[in-house]
């Protein structure tokens, strides 16, 4: 789709406008989904050096895997940040999966949630990920319609005590 929203990787060249998405979220209260969202980003060009290298598995803290970040812009403007987690461990595959991603609040509703996973996808295809796992709150019916409308299959369900939730896990590709 001409001039649609495209994925791109995170650059100063949308400082701004990312900078602005994470003031939506705070002026809010939200929590920032995914993770990256909530790195420090006050120098930014250290910020990049950050997620260049998690995709690299360079300085990850504990428990952390490989990732890359990505963000969905539309015109001039940062609309949402997704995160694909190269491999996944033990606390992964409970929660967490191989792609977070979130839209920017003055944004939803607006079927970018379903690109950015779409998109998203297609970054782990290019990687050679042919089988995926994505989890989300049981009560987060938008998540799951997301998640379902780009072929995601409920694999099961079940209550995540540091949440304090039930937490789904869906299953998108291969012998999904």
């Amino acid at each position: 789709m001409a001039g649609g929203p495209r994925l791109v990787a995170p650059s100063a060249a949308w400082k701004d406008s990312y900078r602005a998405y994470v003031s939506e979220l705070e002026a809010r209260g939200e929590e920032k989904i995914p993770f990256p969202l909530a790195f420090p980003n006050e120098n930014f060009a250290a910020f990049l050096a950050d997620l260049a290298g998690c995709e690299r598995g360079i300085g990850l803290p504990a428990g952390f895997v490989p990732h890359s970040t990505f963000w969905l812009v539309r015109g001039r403007e940062v609309v949402g940040v997704s995160n694909l987690r190269h491999r996944l461990n033990d606390q992964l595959l409970v929660e967490g999966g191989h792609i977070g991603y979130g839209i920017r609040p003055g944004a939803r509703g607006q079927g970018l949630g379903r690109e950015i996973l779409r998109l998203t996808l297609v970054e782990a295809t290019r990687r050679g990920m042919d089988r995926v796992l994505l989890t989300c709150a049981k009560d987060n019916a938008a998540s799951s319609a997301v998640i379902a409308r780009n072929g995601g299959q409920l694999g099961s369900e079940a209550w995540v005590e540091a949440r304090g939730q039930v937490v789904q896990r869906w299953w998108i590709g291969a012998s999904a």
